[in-house]
């Protein structure tokens, strides 16, 4: 009965707080250094005043609190900052303020030229409770101004005691929260470090990184590349699968069914007889040889990313030791992969369904374990939507318990319900929609939706104008001029994107078969050797756009992306700024990769930091150019094979 006396006395209500991600399911995301802003629906019957913080704690033993203000309406914010790796939890609480009630009231009967000595007598008690929860200083500040104010309750002066606004300042401090309500969710948030906001990632296959032709390349012809790869401004250097690549069913060149007997297959095939998940391909080199490559990688300022692909070749010691965790046919032979009207005998998935799932997944998780082990602190996931959500759940909360600091990638080009819910359960980046959006409208739709509503707080994407399974179209048909642009909306549209190399910077374009997005003699199944230095490199470019997105703090996030009109549909605008607006990027790209284009931005100014019609001066950072604007309305002509874009940098 007591306790439902006291919920009776609670008169707070407190709802709509937000982030809050599917009813409190899910936690949201930030990186060390950020913020989280907290908002909510505060508010209490009648006419008195109530007051709320945020409470927050990695540690329930060491909860802290961040004082929220009102916005008006009963709406009320604040915010806290993360400072260290692992997982959050805040709430929100309130409670009826009865010292700003009692203030207020006596603000109303001073004006009104009332009789206040009774409401002084009782401010005098409400002083007395808050210097009691003081300390040091402030409560002898207190205690002397209750004494002060009993001492001139009767006189003229009192009112003008009672409502001094430096005493004001210090009890704020020191909130009396009887019946305070709390409320009734713990919400959560994963804490990244920084290159979970901000990263640059360039593939490439190390079999490819051989200094003659013909042969096949080790990790140590790879370490050769990390100087070029850094050079350009890269921080990722991501590694398809680096693992023993299955005999039976083996696909040749072009994913032919009927391989050459020098053919080496595809990566994702993976697991022979040389090893499986927890091994090293032999042509590659050995366990030491990846622990001196993540090595030097670190001397070039590069960490490496692995992906890790949870299926097996058909030679895979699991599908010996283990045949319980694939799915069998009416024939007696294991399911293969398939995704009409690709077949991928090469692979059988692993089936999550089976008997055994427990063990299937404990050995799943270590293959996690064992590369964390060697040093590993980055994975790209290959399809990780083909797999249980309730696997991903559990294994990357049990291995971030443990590894904080650990980064998953999903590739997962799949439908948006499947790639948000991946999102929520723990990747730290996902692939997305960005390499089939062209158009102004396609790509304001998608990027406002990915920055501007709720899936912010879950969804951090990763660009990619390209992949080794995907040549877009607009590549195909566009030559250096398309890669240009894709790179340039790539790297300041989002934060973080990478690139499949050097087939990205060597503009390589033909595609299997017209209509298709595979590669004409596609990487995934033969070794390549490129002509770095070509003189059709894109290298410079790709390094420009690099350095300007290290030098600019207002690329290193998407909280702050905005959209601009223009006149033309061939011509996007949009900008890019830190919160406290020191750093202001505008960018204009042509997208129209065969034509000038030419037309007038309409900026909208309060976002960017200016007012009215004043002028201003911008900086291209990537033509170099000196340009005075003037007002909202602006004049641009892009050449798409010389100068597709303006990067921007405003100056006030």
């Amino acid at each position: 009965m007591a306790e439902q006396r006291m919920d009776g006395q609670q008169r707070v209500v407190i709802e709509r707080v937000s982030p809050e991600i599917d009813c409190g399911m899910f936690g949201i995301k930030r990186v060390v250094g950020e913020t989280v802003l907290v908002e909510a629906d505060v508010f209490a019957e009648g006419h008195d005043q109530v007051a709320c913080q945020i409470l927050y704690w990695q540690d329930k033993k060491k909860v802290q609190s961040a004082p929220m203000k009102p916005l008006g309406n009963d709406q009320w914010s604040g915010e806290f900052p993360v400072e260290k790796l692992g997982r959050y939890q805040y709430t929100v609480e309130g409670w009826i303020d009865r010292f700003q009630t009692w203030r207020g009231r006596l603000e109303k009967q001073v004006a009104a030229g009332q009789d206040v000595h009774v409401e002084l007598l009782m401010g005098i008690d409400l002083i007395a409770e808050a210097a009691a929860l003081a300390t040091g200083n402030d409560a002898e500040v207190l205690r002397n101004w209750a004494i002060r104010l009993r001492a001139a309750a009767g006189k003229p002066e009192g009112a003008t005691i009672a409502l001094e606004e430096t005493s004001l300042e210090i009890i704020q401090r020191y909130p009396v929260q009887h019946l305070a309500t709390r409320y009734e969710k713990d919400l959560s948030v994963t804490v990244d470090r920084e290159k979970a906001r901000f990263c640059t990632w360039y593939e490439v296959f190390p079999r490819a990184c051989s200094t003659q032709a013909g042969r096949h390349g080790t990790l140590r012809d790879c370490e050769l590349w990390l100087p070029y790869i850094a050079s350009m401004g890269f921080d990722v250097v991501y590694l398809p699968p680096i693992h023993p690549i299955g005999r039976m069913f083996r696909k040749g060149k072009n994913n032919s069914t009927e391989p050459q007997a020098t053919d080496v297959g595809s990566p994702w095939a993976i697991g022979s007889k040389e090893g499986g998940h927890k091994s090293i391909q032999p042509e590659l080199g050995t366990l030491e040889d990846f622990k001196r490559f993540l090595a030097e990688a670190k001397k070039n300022g590069l960490e490496v990313a692995l992906d890790i692909a949870l299926q097996c070749a058909p030679d895979h010691p699991y599908v010996r030791q283990h045949p319980e965790w694939f799915r069998m046919r009416p024939d007696g032979t294991i399911q293969y992969a398939e995704n009409p009207p690709k077949k991928y005998q090469d692979i059988y998935p692993f089936d999550f369904e089976s008997a055994e799932w427990q063990t299937l997944w404990e050995e799943s998780k270590s293959i996690f374990d064992f590369w964390i082990a060697q040093g590993v602190r980055i994975f790209r996931v290959d399809n990780p939507h083909t797999k249980p959500f309730s696997f991903w759940k559990w294994a990357i909360g049990e291995i971030k318990e443990q590894h904080p600091d650990v980064l998953f990638l999903a590739e997962a080009f799949t439908r948006p319900h499947v790639m948000y819910r991946l999102a929520k359960l723990g990747f730290s980046q996902s692939y997305t929609y960005f390499t089939w959006r062209n158009t102004k409208e396609e790509l304001t739709e998608y990027f406002t939706e990915l920055t501007q509503t709720e899936a912010r707080e879950f969804f951090r994407p990763n660009l990619w104008p390209n992949t080794p399974d995907i040549l877009p179209e607009f590549l195909q048909l566009g030559g250096r001029s398309a890669f240009m642009i894709r790179l340039i909306l790539a790297a300041t549209l989002g934060s973080s994107y990478g690139i499949y190399g050097p087939a990205f910077e060597l503009c390589e374009n033909v595609p299997l078969r017209p209509g298709s997005e595979e590669y004409l003699n596609s990487e995934k199944y033969e070794i390549k050797r490129r002509d770095l230095p070509s003189a059709e490199s894109l290298k410079a470019f790709i390094t420009r756009i690099n350095r300007i997105r290290k030098e600019n703090r207002a690329l290193q996030s998407n909280r702050n992306l905005h959209f601009h009109k223009t006149d033309n549909p061939s011509l996007i605008c949009y900008s890019k700024t830190t919160d406290d607006l020191s750093d202001v990027i505008v960018v204009v790209v042509n997208l129209d990769c065969f034509r000038v284009q030419t037309g007038w931005v309409h900026l909208d100014l309060a976002p960017i930091g200016l007012g009215g019609d004043q002028p201003f001066a911008v900086h291209d950072l990537l033509g170099d150019g000196q340009y005075s604007w003037h007002g909202s309305a602006n004049y641009v002509e892009l050449t798409p094979e010389s100068l597709p874009a303006h990067i921007l940098r405003v100056r006030r």
